[in-house]
C-alpha cells in the first residue's frame, strides 16, 4: 500500500484526489473553528468551565484541519532524514489523538454536569481545570512521540515510510485500544444523557398534567419535538461523521495485513474518514446558540446601518426632490 510521490503518473493522478476531497474539508474545519473560537472568546459570558474544555476541543479541531490533508499523504514514500521523517508522521497523529482527548474530556464533563448536579463542582475535572486540559493535551503527545523514542522499524537504508514510523502492534494499540473505545464511550455518554433527558421530559410532563388536567398541550408536543430531533442529530452525526472513519481504521489494519485493497479506495477512505470525524466540534459549536451569539449581534448592527443610510439616502432624496420641483415653480 505505499507509493512513491514521484514514482508514476498514478501518483499524480492520487495527489489530485487527495487535494480535490482534503482541501475544502480543511478549509471547512479551519475557517469554522476560527468563526467559533472568536465567538466564545469575545463573549464574557462564555468564560466557564465548560466552555474551557469545548474552546480546547477547538483548537485542537483547528490544527487537525491544517494537517488533514498530510494524514492521507502518510501512505507514501517520503524522502525525509530521521527527524523529518518521524515529525512529518508524528504531527498529524498527534493532533488527531488530542483531538479525540477533548472530545472525550467535553462528553465526560458534561456527563459529569447533568449526572451529578448537585455534586458536580466539588469533581476535580471541574476544580482543576488547567490539569484536566493538560492531561488532555499530554497523553495524546507522549503516546505519539512512542515511535520516536524507539518504538519503531527504523532503517537508514530505506526510504521513510509509515512502516518504518509506525509498527504493526503501535497501530493496533491506538486503533483497538485508544480510539475505537473512545468513541465506544462517547457513543455510551451520549446514550446515557438522552436517556436521563427522556426521563426528565417525562417528570416534566407529568407535573404539567396534574396542573393543567388536560391531555398533551402543545407545549408537550413541542419538547416531544425537540427531544426527537436530538435522536436524530446524535444518530445522524453517528452515522456521517463516525462510521465512515471506523470504516478507514479497518479499511487500515485489513491493508496493514497485506490484503488487496486498492489504494484508491484507501485515499478516499482516509480523506473522507478522517474529515467526517473532525467536523464533529463544528456541528456542537454551530447548533449552540450562545456560540454564534456575537456574530448574530453584529449582523443585526451591520443591517440596522444599513436600513438606517437607506432611510436617510432616501429622505435626502426626496428633500432635494422637493427642492428642485419648489425651484422650477419659482422659476415659472
Amino acid at each position: 500500500m505505499e507509493l512513491n510521490e514521484h514514482g508514476n503518473s498514478s501518483g499524480l493522478d492520487q495527489e489530485k484526489l487527495i487535494i480535490l476531497l482534503s482541501s475544502p474539508l480543511s478549509a471547512f474545519i479551519i475557517f469554522s473553528n476560527l468563526f467559533i473560537i472568536i465567538g466564545i472568546v469575545f463573549n464574557k459570558k462564555l468564560h466557564n468551565t465548560a466552555n474551557y474544555f469545548f474552546l480546547s476541543l477547538l483548537f485542537a479541531d483547528f490544527f487537525t484541519g491544517v494537517l488533514l490533508p498530510c494524514i492521507p499523504r502518510m501512505r507514501f514514500n517520503k524522502n525525509l532524514g530521521y527527524y523529518g521523517c518521524f515529525l512529518a508522521f508524528i504531527s498529524p497523529n498527534f493532533f488527531f489523538l488530542s483531538f479525540l482527548a477533548n472530545l472525550l474530556m467535553v462528553h465526560y464533563e458534561k456527563y459529569l454536569c447533568i449526572i451529578y448536579p448537585l455534586h458536580y463542582r466539588n469533581i476535580w475535572v471541574h476544580r482543576c481545570v488547567p490539569f484536566s486540559l493538560f492531561m488532555a493535551w499530554t497523553l495524546p503527545l507522549a503516546f505519539a512521540c512512542l515511535p520516536m523514542l524507539g518504538w519503531n522499524n527504523w532503517n537508514a537504508s530505506y526510504t521513510c515510510s509509515y512502516k518504518q514510523v509506525l509498527t504493526n502492534e503501535y497501530i493496533y494499540l491506538e486503533t483497538y485500544g485508544i480510539v475505537i473505545p473512545s468513541i465506544l464511550a462517547m457513543s455510551f455518554i451520549t446514550v446515557k444523557l438522552l436517556s436521563v433527558a427522556r426521563k426528565q421530559l417525562n417528570q416534566i410532563k407529568k407535573l404539567h398534567r396534574s396542573v393543567q388536567r388536560e391531555a398533551a398541550t402543545e407545549l408537550e408536543h413541542q419538547m416531544d419535538l425537540r427531544f426527537a430531533k436530538c435522536i436524530a442529530i446524535f444518530s445522524l452525526t453517528f452515522l456521517i461523521c463516525w462510521v465512515p472513519y471506523i470504516a478507514l481504521l479497518q479499511v487500515s489494519v485489513l491493508a496493514m495485513e497485506k490484503y488487496e485493497i486498492s489504494l484508491w479506495i484507501v485515499l478516499t477512505l482516509t480523506c473522507v474518514g478522517s474529515g467526517s470525524a473532525a467536523i464533529i466540534p463544528v456541528i456542537l459549536g454551530l447548533s449552540h446558540r450562545q456560540y454564534t451569539e456575537l456574530w448574530r449581534n453584529l449582523w443585526k448592527k451591520y443591517c440596522q446601518s444599513c436600513c438606517k443610510q437607506r432611510a436617510n439616502s432616501s429622505i435626502h432624496h426626496k428633500v432635494t426632490s422637493k427642492e428642485e420641483t419648489l425651484e422650477s415653480t419659482n422659476c415659472g
